[in-house]
This record gives structure tokens, sequence and C-alpha cells, in this order.
């Protein structure tokens, strides 16, 4: 399967590892040409982060051991895409 994007809900402890980090964890998995870390929440214990990555042929359990490798924890996928070109999405009315 050829993954072109994939958006992940991801969490960490606050005294885990820095967005810095998990981000070398992802530039590293092979197929991952670029990515966006969003920290979208800090508590007292844990940072929520919105992370989007794209590519031409994304290695996604690669991706999820090295984030997971870091410390963090993949909460959900949140979005995948996948073939030959990109799809938006467009959420139906109602």
């Amino acid at each position: 399967m050829k993954i072109r994007r994939v958006k992940l809900d991801v969490d960490w402890a606050f005294s885990g590892p820095g967005i810095a980090e998990v981000a070398e964890a992802i530039d590293a998995v092979e197929g991952v040409e670029a990515a966006n870390l969003t920290i979208t929440e800090i508590d007292m214990e844990t940072i929520g982060t919105d992370i989007a990555v794209e590519g031409e042929a994304i290695e996604l359990k690669q991706l999820l051991e090295a984030i997971e490798t870091t410390g963090a924890v993949v909460h959900s996928i949140d979005q995948l895409v996948i073939g030959d070109r990109y799809v938006d999405y467009v959420p139906r009315a109602r």
C-alpha cells in the first residue's frame, strides 16, 4: 500500500521527550518527506500533539514504532491517504 499522508493524535508525558526528539524520530522513517507537529494541549502531566506526515511511500509500522520508541503514545490514526495522488477530505453536509 502506497501511503502518502498520515495524521496522528499523539501524547507524551510532560517529563518525556521534547517535540524535537519526536520530530527527529519521524524524520528518520523511510518514505517521510515532511511532517508537521503541532502541540494542541498541555496539562500538568501530558502534552497532546497533532502530527501530519507526508511522503511518497511512508512505512506506517516503522512510523508508529519510531514515535513510540521516544516514549510518546499514538492514540489514533485520524487520517490515512493512499494511492498515486492526494484525495482531499470533504466533510459531508448534514
